[in-house]
């Protein structure tokens, strides 16, 4: 089924315009499947039935996986059979009557403006490296853009003078998001002082790049924001997400539009964007059970 499985991915890439990230997770997914199937003697798609998905996931179940990475699963099967049906390679899908896993909410973990302020503050001195990492932590604070969003920043795609950064999200579609005063400053700074150090051998025309001037890595990124959290002794498992979470967070409890933030997160749904609405409600909880006589 590894032909079907290629044109699927063919199509989530060049119609729908999914992103790097979200193939290597479907390819996974498929994979996964595909090798199940072939297991209990399922070679092509219209051998698939109800009791294969059903089974496939509770193998997952029992394996460990939790009700999310069983529910992603669904998902991927769901769309992959659909697609499938639409292309008239398969009659009918064996996933649609499958109900998803219940999924409790996990509220994101969300850092203080003092734990904010904290770790911003943590990259010191002039170096190239350090001028670079506090731009970093400051962009991603200021912009809530995601880890992918901020290494693949082009050097020409923040407008100091206007206070924009453009951010290519998801799908490939571009959003504006704004840059506060502290986030213009340290990047003005960095640009000035930092980057043409990192940049005197290669430029890879990306804003934040590697001590050798190459891409900045995801992993790199991560690795920067985890190491920092811990120097400012924040205990909480801090990672670029954080400050996304953060961000919206932060936004919606001092006032903020939910749908302003919607676009400047890059959400397509406001229903995702409402999860930073529970935050606060939980917020409110434990202040009420805190101070109130009765709580």
């Amino acid at each position: 089924m590894e032909r079907e499985v290629a044109t699927f991915l063919d199509y989530m890439r060049v119609e729908c315009g999914a992103g790097a990230n979200t193939l290597d997770a479907y390819g996974r997914d498929l994979a996964k499947f595909v090798r199940f199937l072939a297991r209990v003697g399922v070679r092509s798609p219209d051998g698939i039935r109800q009791g294969h998905v059903t089974r496939f996931l509770s193998e997952e179940v029992d394996a460990g996986r939790s009700a999310a990475s069983t529910a992603r699963y669904l998902a991927t099967v769901r769309s992959f059979l659909r697609f499938l049906v639409s292309e008239k390679m398969l009659a009918a899908s064996a996933a649609e009557s499958i109900e998803a896993p219940s999924l409790w909410r996990r509220l994101p973990v969300v850092l203080s403006a003092d734990e904010v302020d904290r770790l911003l503050a943590m990259p010191e001195g002039t170096s190239p490296v350090n001028l670079r990492d506090r731009a970093l932590l400051e962009v991603l604070y200021a912009t809530g853009a995601r880890a992918s969003e901020v290494v693949t920043l082009a050097r020409d795609g923040v407008d100091l003078d206007a206070g924009w950064a453009r951010v290519l999200s998801k799908g490939r579609k571009e959003r504006l998001v704004p840059l506060g005063r502290a986030a213009r400053e340290a990047v003005r700074e960095y640009l000035v002082r930092g980057r043409p150090g990192l940049t005197r051998r290669r430029d890879c025309g990306r804003l934040f790049v590697s001590r050798t001037g190459g891409p900045l890595g995801r992993e790199r990124l991560w690795a920067i924001v985890r190491n920092y959290s811990r120097a400012a002794g924040i205990d909480k498992r801090v990672h670029p997400h954080t400050l996304r979470h953060s961000f919206a967070t932060h936004l919606l409890t001092g006032g903020a539009d939910l749908r302003a933030v919607q676009e400047m997160l890059g959400h397509a749904d406001v229903k995702t964007t409402e999860l930073y609405t529970h935050l606060d409600a939980s917020r409110l909880r434990a202040v009420h059970a805190r101070f109130h006589p009765r709580g």
